[in-house]
C-alpha cells in the first residue's frame, strides 16, 4: 500500500471578499469551528477519539457514520483505523456513530447530486456539510470521504498508545511498535487494553507520523467480514427485527401517484378482522393497527380505501410522450468543448435514438420503521442512510425540535438509494403520536413498488460526424429525463434554505439527469445537452443514478460507431481512449480473459466500459435469443480498477454484486404505470434474474496504488449496453429500449 507518511490536522485559513453583506454572509458559513465528540462509553471503554474506543477486555470499538447495507462499511472503514492503530482484526467491533459535524460526509454532497453544488466554493461545501452534520450514505463515497480521518484517528491513538508503554519501560515512544494488539520494544510488550486508560491523557505530535509499511499490515487483506456472522445465524437486527415492550404493527395504503386525497374507508369491516385494534387516517393515506402485521394488512382489503386523485391520469404513454416532447423541445447545454456547429455544418452524420424506462428499487428490505413516542420525545429505528435529514424531518411532521427526536441506525436489507426517502419515519411518528404505543410500521411489497421514487426514465438522441478515418469528430447527447437531481434535494433538504436558494437559481438543467453522460473517450468536440421533462412521477436515487442509462446511451452508440467505421468493436474504444490507461488496461484484460473474438456477427459477444466514482471498469458479455424470443445471458467478464483495496473479497462482493443487478435492469426490474397505478405489484411482475438464469460471472481486479475510487455502484453501468452490443453481434438487431426485449 502506498501511503503518506504524516497526515496534517490544522485549521483553515480564509480569505473572503465581496460586499460587507456578502462577506459576513459568507463569513458566517466558512468560518470554521471545532465540535467536540459524542461517542460515549460504556463502564471500562476508554474513549481515544470520535472514531474510537478500547475496552478493559481489549474490544477495540470504531464508530462508523455510514450505513450499513450490504456494501460492507461495517468491515471496510474498521479495517482502516485497525491497520493505522496496529490492532488485532478479532478484537474489532462497530457501532453506529452517533449524529454529529465530526462525520458529515462533505463528498457525497458532490458525488451524490453529480455537482449541483458545485458553484459553491469548497470550503462553503464543507462548513455547510459540517454544520448541517450532514451524514450521508451515497455516491460510493464511504472509503473516499472517510479513510483519512480514520487513518488519523488509528495513528494518533496508536502513538498515544506507545507512549505509555514507552514510559513504563522508561525508552524513546519512536522505538516502539504496534501490532496484533500489543505495543512492542524488542521482547516487551503491552496489550492496549492495559494501556487505554493512562494513554488517552497524553499528547499526539502534529504532524502525526503513519505507520511504516511492514508485514503486518491488514490494509489491503481479504479479511473476514464483520457483518456476516450475525446475519447467517440470525441475530443481526434490521427496523422489522424491533421489539418493544406494548409495541403494535401497521401496515399501510397510499393514494396512487398524484395528488391523491383519501375519500372513504369501511372502518367497520376492518373491526371485524380479529387482532385489529385501531385505524389512522391522512389525508393522504390510512393504516391499520393490529397484533401482526398480517392482520394489520388484511384489514386495510377490509378497508376498501378510495382515493380521489387530481390532476393528469399517468400512464406509460403518457410518460414516453413527456420524454419525446421534450426531447423535440428546447434543452440546456450542461457540457461542451470545441466547435460542435462548425463540425456538423453540412456534414453527414449518425444519429440513433435510445429508451430507458422505469426502474424500481425493488430491495429484499421493503420500506419500515418502528417508532415510540412519549413525553413530547420520539424514538425512530430505521435503516436510513441520511439519519440527521430523517430526524429533522421526522421533528417537523410532529412540530417538534429535533433535539426531542433520537434516531437508532439499523442495518439496511438493500435499498439501493429507496431508502434515502424518509417518508416511512414521518408516517410512523403520526401513527405512533395518535395511538400512544410504540409501533412498527411495515409497508407491503406491493405498497413499496406502487410508491417508489422510481430511478427516471430517459430517452436519447445521440448523433455523431466520423472523419475519414472512422474517428468521431463530433459528438452531442441530447438527453430528456426528469429533474430528479434537484427533486432528490429539495425533498432530502427541505429546511435547508441555502440549497433551496440554490435550486431556486439554479436554471432548468440538471447535473443529475446526465450524470455520466459526457464521453470518456477523446472527442475534439462534443456537448451534453439536457431536456427538462415532466412526467407527473416522482423519482429518486437508484444504485448508480443516471449513469445506469447514459452508460447504455453512449456505450451501444459507440458500438453502432463502430460498425458503421467498419472497425472492430474492442479496438475502436481502445483507439480513442487517449492516455486513459487504467480505462485501456481494463477493456484490453475483460477481453483476454473472455476470449473476445472480436464482436463479429455470430459470436454473440458484447463489450462496454465506464469510468465512475474514481474508478474503472469493462464488462464483456456473451448472449443469445433463445426459444420463445427468451433472452439468455451466458456469461459477464468484468476488469476493475478501482485503486487501493482496503478488502479485496469486499471489492469483489460489491462488483458481482453490482453486475446481477445492471443484469436485472438490462432484464426487467421494471415498471409501466396505468391510470396512475405501477404495473408491477411483486417479485413475479420484474422479471429479474434467478439463480438458474445467472450466468457465468469472472472479476479480475486491477491491481493499483492509485488512491482508492467508489465501488459499490461501479459495475452496474455497463452490463446493459454490454449484453445489447452482444445481441446485435448474435443477432444482428440493435435493441435501443431498457429493458432489453427481444418483441420490441
Amino acid at each position: 500500500m502506498a501511503a503518506r507518511d504524516t497526515f496534517t490536522l490544522d485549521r483553515r485559513s480564509l480569505l473572503i471578499g465581496g460586499g460587507a453583506g456578502v462577506g459576513l454572509v459568507v463569513a458566517l458559513a466558512l468560518w470554521p469551528r471545532d465540535y467536540a465528540a459524542n461517542l460515549t462509553a460504556a463502564p471500562g471503554e476508554t474513549v481515544f477519539s470520535a472514531w474510537l474506543k478500547v475496552g478493559e477486555d481489549g474490544q477495540v470499538t470504531v464508530a462508523v457514520p455510514q450505513s450499513e447495507h450490504g456494501q460492507g462499511v461495517y468491515t471496510t472503514l474498521p479495517q482502516i483505523l485497525a491497520d493505522e492503530l496496529g490492532a488485532d482484526w478479532r478484537t474489532i467491533a462497530v457501532q453506529p456513530a452517533p449524529l454529529n459535524p465530526l462525520y458529515a460526509n462533505v463528498l457525497a454532497l458532490d458525488e451524490l447530486f453529480e455537482g449541483t453544488f458545485s458553484a459553491w466554493p469548497a470550503p462553503l461545501r464543507a462548513g455547510h456539510a459540517q454544520r448541517r452534520a450532514l451524514m450521508l450514505t451515497g455516491g460510493s463515497s464511504s472509503v473516499r470521504a472517510f479513510e483519512a480521518p480514520l487513518r488519523a484517528a488509528g495513528a494518533a491513538a496508536r502513538i498515544l498508545l506507545t507512549k505509555a508503554a514507552a514510559a513504563r519501560w522508561g525508552v524513546e515512544w519512536q522505538a516502539c511498535g504496534a501490532a496484533g494488539g500489543f505495543v512492542t520494544h524488542g521482547t516487551d510488550k503491552l496489550r492496549f487494553a492495559t494501556l487505554a486508560a493512562e494513554a488517552v491523557a497524553g499528547d499526539v505530535p502534529a504532524p502525526i507520523p503513519l505507520r511504516a509499511n511492514d508485514d503486518s499490515r491488514l490494509y489491503g487483506q481479504s479479511l473476514p467480514r464483520l457483518d456476516v456472522p450475525a446475519k447467517v445465524d440470525g441475530s443481526a437486527n434490521f427496523a422489522g427485527d424491533v421489539r418493544l415492550p406494548d409495541m403494535v404493527y401497521a401496515s399501510i395504503r397510499q393514494g396512487p401517484v398524484g395528488d391523491s386525497r383519501l375519500i372513504r374507508v369501511d372502518r367497520a369491516a376492518a373491526d371485524r378482522i380479529r387482532g385489529v385494534s385501531q385505524v389512522v387516517i391522512n389525508d393522504r393515506w390510512v393504516a391499520a393497527i393490529a397484533n401482526s402485521w398480517w392482520a394489520a394488512n388484511k384489514a386495510l382489503d377490509a378497508l376498501s380505501p378510495r382515493f380521489a386523485t387530481t390532476g393528469a391520469i399517468i400512464n406509460s404513454d403518457s410518460i414516453a410522450a413527456a420524454l419525446s416532447v421534450a426531447l423535440d423541445g428546447p434543452g440546456v447545454r450542461m457540457a461542451a468543448q470545441g466547435d460542435l456547429a462548425a463540425v456538423f455544418k453540412g456534414a453527414s452524420v449518425v444519429t440513433a435514438e435510445y429508451r430507458a424506462g422505469l426502474a424500481v428499487h425493488a430491495a429484499i428490505e421493503t420500506t419500515t420503521a418502528t417508532a415510540q413516542y412519549q413525553d413530547g420525545r420520539l424514538e425512530l429505528w430505521l435503516p436510513t442512510p441520511a439519519p440527521g435529514l430523517t430526524r429533522a424531518a421526522a421533528a417537523a411532521t410532529l412540530g417538534i425540535a429535533e433535539e426531542a427526536v433520537t434516531i437508532y441506525p439499523m442495518l439496511a436489507g438493500g435499498s439501493f438509494g429507496a431508502n434515502l426517502d424518509h417518508r416511512v419515519a414521518e408516517q410512523a411518528a403520526l401513527i405512533a403520536r395518535e395511538i400512544k404505543r410504540p409501533v412498527q410500521l411495515v409497508w407491503s411489497r406491493s405498497e413499496d413498488l406502487l410508491h417508489d421514487r422510481y430511478r427516471p426514465p430517459a430517452a436519447a438522441r445521440m448523433t455523431a460526424r466520423l472523419g475519414a478515418n472512422g474517428q468521431i469528430q463530433g459528438w452531442l447527447a441530447k438527453i430528456a429525463a426528469p429533474t430528479t437531481g434537484r427533486e432528490l434535494a429539495g425533498r432530502l433538504l427541505a429546511k435547508d434554505r441555502l440549497v433551496q436558494t440554490t435550486l431556486a437559481l439554479g436554471g432548468k438543467g440538471d447535473p443529475y439527469a446526465v450524470g455520466g453522460a459526457r464521453p470518456i473517450y477523446t472527442i475534439p468536440n462534443f456537448a451534453i445537452d439536457h431536456h427538462p421533462a415532466g412526467i407527473g412521477v416522482p423519482t429518486g436515487h437508484w444504485r448508480s443514478g443516471a449513469h445506469s442509462y447514459t452508460c447504455f446511451f453512449t456505450e451501444c452508440f459507440l458500438d453502432e460507431l463502430a460498425h458503421v467505421a467498419g472497425t472492430e468493436p474492442l479496438s475502436y474504444r481502445i483507439g480513442m481512449l487517449g492516455g486513459n490507461a487504467r480505462l485501456a488496461r481494463c477493456l484490453s484484460t475483460a477481453a483476454s480473459l473472455g476470449g473476445w473474438e472480436g464482436g463479429v456477427p455470430g459470436s454473440g459477444q458484447g463489450i462496454a466500459c465506464h469510468a465512475f466514482r474514481g474508478s474503472y471498469i469493462a464488462v464483456l458479455a456473451e448472449a443469445s435469443i433463445g426459444d420463445g424470443q427468451r433472452l439468455q445471458v451466458d456469461r459477464l467478464v468484468a476488469a476493475v480498477d478501482c485503486g487501493r483495496q482496503v478488502n479485496p473479497d469486499v471489492v469483489r462482493q460489491a462488483i458481482e454484486g453490482g453486475l446481477i443487478f445492471g443484469l436485472a435492469q438490462a432484464l426487467g426490474a421494471s415498471t409501466g404505470l396505468t391510470e396512475n397505478l405501477a404495473d408491477a405489484r411483486g417479485f413475479g411482475d420484474l422479471a429479474l434474474p434467478r439463480l438458474s438464469n445467472t450466468p457465468d460471472i469472472t472479476i479480475e481486479l486491477i491491481r493499483s496504488e492509485a488512491d482508492p475510487g467508489g465501488v459499490s455502484e461501479l459495475a452496474v453501468p455497463p452490463v446493459a449496453p454490454a449484453i445489447a452490443n452482444a445481441l446485435q453481434s448474435a443477432t444482428g438487431v440493435r435493441l435501443r429500449r431498457l429493458p432489453l426485449r427481444p418483441g420490441d
